[in-house]
């Protein structure tokens, strides 16, 4: 092979070229928490703190699809022993009552766009 020095030499460039975006930022990327609006009127959520960080997109969808599916409107917490009604308005909003200091605070920090108010009506009647 007569060209083996520039082949490999394209190659470590190459690789060094690709993987440039990954070693340049470690160390140096930190996510940062919002500062979120705490509920006023609760204490305690449905679910730990940690598991509704985690969790509470895919619990949400489990809970539209169990209630207009299966018809069952009763959430039994795991964290608490109560039950709660599967609903974004009339349970998660009766606690987190700024949308705007809350979901949509915490959602920009970690650029999603949640289609939850594609169908239910925006708690404070903000315009899209």
């Amino acid at each position: 092979m007569y060209d083996k020095n520039k082949i490999l030499t394209g190659l470590a460039v190459f690789v060094v070229f690709m993987t440039y975006p990954f070693w340049n930022n470690i160390g140096s990327a930190a996510y940062v928490r919002p500062e979120i609006e705490k509920p006023k009127n609760s204490k305690e959520c449905v679910e730990s703190v940690e598991f509704m960080r985690a969790e509470h997109m895919a619990m949400l969808n489990e809970w539209r699809d169990e209630v207009v599916r299966d018809g069952v409107h009763d959430y039994h917490s795991k964290a608490n022993h109560q039950v709660f009604q599967k609903s974004l308005t009339k349970t998660c909003m009766k606690c987190h009552e700024n949308k705007d200091q809350f979901c949509d605070k915490c959602h920009a920090t970690v650029s999603v766009s949640p289609y939850c108010w594609d169908c239910h009506v925006d708690p404070k009647g903000v315009k899209k």
